[in-house]
């Protein structure tokens, strides 16, 4: 087989919102139907865990419960790009529900223009309204796929912002309940991290993580816990523990809103 006849990988973001109602499965679930769609497929090399990112709440916003976006890492092969948008597309519509407004992003990440003005996009729909030209005029300019299936299509500001809030490697929360082996409630750091977590660290005053435990650091941990993307990494957050068997505490879930 010569070089140009070798397949050639590419990483790739897949960005999915509004696309459930108040009764259905949510769209995290969705987006993991996808991920294993493009793996059973043949589509995909691989796929990444999905994180979910919490997007602004305001009353000229509809939404269905949290006004949040999924999103997972994906990685194909280059020249099978469009069969990918193709089939996400193809898929997207059949899995949504007829009363949402489904939108689908997909960036191709090693090809991106300006992932900076990405990310930007994405920290900002945190914070103020935007509308669907806008984010369609962005994914233009950014070369990025954008595409809505059902309803009114505004599914698609949040797909895009969610695809940016990934990029970021800094926002979001981890879909699914992580789960620690333990001994009477405490774990030692080296557990999580054999278990799925990159890291643990320890929650800072401004809301961010601080310093990294070491591996034989004990922690104080619940039944289930949440892992967030911060720095790239799924970390879990730990807070000093007020007593207890554990110099350390899992950060609650209730606490993680900021993330």
């Amino acid at each position: 087989m010569n070089r140009e006849s070798e397949a050639r990988p590419a990483n790739i973001l897949i960005s999915i919102d509004d696309t459930d109602d108040a009764d259905s499965r949510g769209t995290g679930e969705i987006a993991e139907i996808l991920a294993q769609g493009l793996i059973d497929n043949g589509l995909a090399a691989s796929c990444g865990r999905v994180t979910r990112h919490q997007l602004l709440i305001h009353p000229d916003i509809a939404y269905t419960s949290h006004n949040s976006s999924m999103c997972f890492p994906a990685q194909i092969d280059a020249a099978s790009l469009e069969p990918v948008i193709a089939w996400c597309e193809k898929s997207l519509a059949s899995e949504s529900v007829a009363a949402a407004d489904p939108g689908l992003c997909v960036v191709a990440v090693d090809t991106l223009r300006a992932p900076e003005a990405l990310v930007e996009y994405g920290r900002s729909a945190k914070q103020r309204v935007y509308a669907k030209d806008e984010a369609y005029q962005i994914a233009a300019d950014l070369g990025v796929h954008l595409s809505e299936h059902g309803g009114t299509g505004i599914g698609v500001i949040g797909a895009l912002a969610g695809a940016g809030l990934r990029l970021s490697g800094s926002d979001g929360r981890f879909k699914g309940k992580f789960r620690i082996s333990n001994r009477d409630g405490v774990a030692r750091v080296s557990d999580a991290r054999r278990q799925g977590a990159d890291s643990v660290r320890v929650l800072a005053g401004d809301g961010l993580a601080g310093d990294a435990l070491g591996d034989d650091e004990l922690v104080s941990v619940n039944e289930v816990c949440k892992l967030v993307l911060l720095g790239g990494e799924a970390v879990l957050l730990v807070r000093p523990a007020d007593g207890g068997p554990a110099p350390w505490a899992v950060v609650e879930r209730r606490n993680l809103k900021g993330f």
